[in-house]
């Protein structure tokens, strides 16, 4: 069960490695360094010493993948996939590699939006093991994340089967919740929750943050924080879910709260963005631009790297602290062509809206897909006619 939670966790992290970065100066930070006596770095530096001394022990790398697979969720830091992927090394280029190796191999390919190479090597996972609960959930993921919801519906189904009935409902409700079935989808995977008290706590976690999405965007903040606060007691350090709640803090002008939530967490991008938000929310002026300088180094440095992930938040970053809503708005395009998720939606009507352009392609998806959101709502509403 602990496999199969960590695969749906880091579909929702947005990190990647690449190319080496060579800093202009000897003075630039690169990244900041965890506490060495945190006692899962202790425990990840144990299993990797002894890796390192038997390279090709299938088990121990494995285990090794997932441990920084973990990390890399939590922390949100793309340091750890590239550790992971440095774990497989003897098997990463085979054309064919042992099936938790490849299983592995699309979680990581799928973390980077390696999206085509990873439903390749799910399809091979599956086509050898028809019960792998994990491939199906990640394969779901993905499709969900591409907007192919037929497909991802197809995988859902093949998990009902297999696994606990809160797995299999709250994979279907990540469907729903984005395809025009939003009230009864969050009316099922709440009910289930109810019945599942004795769920993993990883479980109950995912459930419990997809059911705090859900009310955020049909407008219940009550609801949606009371979540978020359930969930986060069960996994205080899920950046994931600081940001989300982070984000649900700051439509309601508690820029205070976030400061709080948020504070000594700036090592990680996505909340250092929403830390910025929250000074420019507060008037803290000289902080937030100091917050903005550190992004905008963070940002140049993954576009050194190659790392086109994170181009939801620069959009974000570039619209919302920078006000320059033409960059914005073609960052929000690329982001646009590889995901499609609310987040997704949202950000790219809101740089249309101020850039006074087009969003045509969110707009159709929207009317063909019946997505339910108060926030797109209100925006669409404002967009210029025509668009």
């Amino acid at each position: 069960m602990h496999k199969l939670i960590l695969a749906l966790a880091c579909c929702v992290t947005a990190a990647a490695h690449s190319a080496p970065y060579i800093p202009a100066n000897g003075s630039q930070v690169v990244e900041t360094v965890p506490r060495r006596g945190d006692p899962v770095q202790q425990e990840v530096r144990r299993l990797r010493s002894q890796l390192n001394a038997n390279p090709t022990d299938i088990a121990l790398a494995a285990m090794v993948a997932r441990r920084y697979i973990a990390l890399a969720r939590n922390e949100t830091d793309p340091r750890y996939l590239g550790y992971a992927q440095s774990a497989l090394e003897p098997w990463w280029q085979q054309p064919a590699p042992p099936i938790e190796v490849r299983l592995l191999r699309a979680t990581l390919l799928q973390s980077t939006h390696q999206f085509t190479p990873a439903l390749a090597d799910l399809k091979a996972v599956l086509a050898a093991d028809p019960r792998n609960t994990q491939a199906w959930l990640t394969q779901a993921t993905v499709q969900t994340v591409q907007g192919d919801y037929t497909a991802a519906t197809a995988s859902c189904a093949h998990v009902s089967g297999l696994t606990i009935e809160l797995v299999a409902i709250t994979c279907i409700a990540n469907i729903g919740t984005v395809n025009g079935k939003a009230a009864t989808s969050e009316q099922l995977l709440g009910l289930t929750l109810e019945r599942s008290p004795n769920a993993p706590s990883e479980l109950q976690v995912w459930a419990l943050t997809l059911l705090a999405e859900m009310a955020q965007r049909r407008g219940d903040a009550t609801t949606a924080e009371k979540r978020f606060r359930q969930a986060l007691a069960l996994s205080p350090r899920d950046s994931y879910l600081q940001a989300a709640y982070a984000d649900l803090l700051l439509e309601q002008g508690r820029a205070a709260d976030v400061l709080t939530l948020l504070q000594g967490l700036d090592r990680i991008d996505a909340l250092l963005l929403r830390r910025a938000l929250a000074l420019q929310q507060a008037g803290q002026r000289s902080a937030m631009q100091a917050d903005i300088r550190e992004l905008a180094a963070r940002f140049d440095a993954a576009g050194q790297r190659g790392d086109t992930v994170h181009q939801r938040e620069q959009a974000r970053f570039e619209l919302q602290l920078r006000h320059d809503a033409r960059t914005a708005l073609a960052l929000a395009r690329k982001n646009w062509d590889v995901q499609k998720e609310p987040a997704d939606i949202r950000i790219y009507l809101e740089a249309a809206v101020q850039a006074r352009d087009s969003a045509k392609p969110v707009t159709d998806w929207i009317a063909t897909h019946h997505t339910e959101d108060v926030a797109a709502a209100r925006l669409l509403r404002q967009l210029p006619t025509g668009t």
